[in-house]
């Protein structure tokens, strides 16, 4: 069941560098919402504070509050990888695991959480890669190395690791940057057949991207050299691009500055 997501004055650190302040927004579930803004603002931070991934990194805090429906994901009781097994990530440049086989890189994370019966992998692994358009590529090669795929063929093949251990919410660091625009387009399609089942949040700096894929956008800014990133606007997509409340979402958009 895919999850609601609300930030409520979320502040983070990167040791002393105040990276990002006081975002209060909320994440709607089954619906793609997109990160659009300058390089610096915050964007990916704000991302990977969404499943505790920022805290990876020494030196960097969070302070405010992220909800994963009722759940309070910095509560001192809750445990940052079982965090991450309910929201998955997806990083900017396709990571497969080099020494795994494809079947081995889909099938990686459920072995971690136990799942040992063959059977049962291999449902998951098919189920995985049919949903990331990834099966009828590789299905007589699963046991080639992941390494091998195509770059947009290794992304589609981390987003099926990501979603076969059925997380509510699949977050998206520029998952685009590195393919080329026929991996692109298809990456873009799968983006719009998995929100009908995860909450997806993707970070974009392709404005007609965000325009395509994106049920709501968020736009975020700067307000100069050392300054945190700030949340200016987040609103229905249709309305951000023809209609933005902010005179510097325009002026993003238009491409008058950024």
């Amino acid at each position: 069941m895919a999850k609601r997501i609300e930030v409520s004055g979320l502040n983070a650190y990167y040791g002393q560098v105040h990276a990002i302040e006081d975002v209060s927004m909320t994440v709607e579930p089954r619906s793609v919402t997109a990160f659009i803004g300058p390089s610096g603002c915050g964007k990916s931070t704000l991302l990977r504070t969404l499943n505790r991934m920022h805290e990876v990194i020494p030196g960097t805090r969070v302070e405010g509050k992220v909800f994963l429906d009722d759940e309070d994901l910095y509560a001192p009781s809750v445990d940052p990888v079982a965090v991450r097994r309910v929201v998955g990530m997806v990083f900017q440049r396709p990571n497969p695991f080099p020494t795994m086989s494809i079947y081995d890189n889909v099938a990686a994370g459920l072995k971690l959480n136990g799942v040992r019966r063959k059977a049962q992998l291999d449902e998951i692994v098919e189920r995985s890669l049919k949903h990331s358009n990834l099966w009828n590529e590789v299905k007589d090669r699963l046991a080639k190395p992941g390494a091998g795929l195509s770059g947009g063929q290794q992304q589609r093949l981390c987003i099926a690791r990501a979603i076969a251990v059925e997380p509510q919410v699949l977050l998206m660091d520029e998952p685009c940057s590195a393919l080329d625009p026929i991996s692109t387009l298809a990456i873009e399609d799968l983006v719009s057949q998995l929100k009908t089942q995860y909450t997806i949040v993707i970070v974009t700096h392709n404005m007609q991207q965000a325009a395509r894929v994106s049920d709501r956008t968020a736009f975020f800014n700067i307000a100069g050299a050392g300054k945190p990133g700030r949340l200016v606007e987040i609103d229905d997509t249709s309305k951000i691009f023809t209609n933005p409340t902010e005179k510097a979402t325009e002026d993003y958009i238009t491409g008058r500055f950024g």
